[in-house]
């Protein structure tokens, strides 16, 4: 057992290695191309995140929540890039998160059309976990789902561990970035929680469809114009509705 750990994590803690990464351009050059990919793939990622973070009510929580779900996520990602090898296999993980997304996309939009029976509900149901600690447990099995595409698509850029390490960990940062920004825009424009919800139901497809047994894939680029187009009609319709407000008053 403990042999098998070295063979996995061993390149981690081997210094010469890290040293080598460091002072090499060209494993520098990998590392950039990595955070690129990194960033392309977690675009779904940042979407969720922002939408799940809406449920906090102050803007400290919302960001102490991301805070946590970084940690996390560096950690679970040191974990899985050892395993890397066997995360083909892991295709079940992919299923489970696609039907949450799917549950999660459902679920808001029927609280739209019965506001006042969720209301009911709510009152009724006890949590679990308080609503903090509930939202960083979802982002951090959000991570744990998302990571397993970029991962393999890093190792079969780099097979070192380290510069996967590295790749993942700045690409990452930049994603929680990104996440922070469309926090911010759904606060200045309603209609995007809309949209995200609506394209959370579209990753969770994306996300089953990807699973060995169909092996349909979208490409980030494909993705990344739906995503763009969607922004687009979401800011016309906000548009649209400013303007119709003080003429309706």
């Amino acid at each position: 057992m403990i042999h098998f750990l070295q063979t996995l994590y061993g390149p981690f803690f081997d210094l010469n290695n890290w040293k080598t990464v460091i002072e090499s351009g060209s494993d520098w050059l990998i590392i950039f191309s990595l955070v690129l990919i990194e960033c392309l793939l977690s675009v779904d990622n940042a979407i969720v995140l922002a939408a799940q973070t809406q449920k906090l009510p102050t803007k400290r929580e919302q960001e102490k929540s991301l805070f946590y779900g970084l940690w996390g996520a560096y950690l679970f990602r040191f974990l899985l890039i050892g395993v890397g090898t066997f995360l083909i296999k892991f295709w079940w993980i992919k299923v489970i998160g696609a039907g949450y997304l799917l549950y999660l996309a459902i679920n808001h939009f029927w609280k739209m059309a019965h506001p006042h029976s969720d209301q009911h509900r709510s009152k009724k149901r006890k949590r679990l976990l308080p609503l903090f600690w509930s939202v960083v447990v979802s982002i951090e099995l959000m991570d744990i789902v998302f990571s397993i595409d970029s991962i393999l698509a890093s190792l079969a850029i780099s097979p070192n561990p380290v510069i996967v390490l590295i790749g993942g960990m700045i690409g990452i940062l930049c994603m929680r970035g990104i996440a922070e920004v469309i926090m911010q825009l759904m606060k200045k424009i309603p209609e995007l929680e809309v949209m995200a919800y609506a394209l959370i139901a579209l990753i969770a497809i994306k996300l089953f469809i990807s699973i060995p047994a169909i092996d349909i894939e979208i490409p980030a680029a494909i993705f990344g114009m739906i995503v763009l187009i969607a922004v687009v009609i979401t800011l016309i319709v906000h548009q649209l509705r400013k303007r119709r407000g003080p003429s309706s008053k």
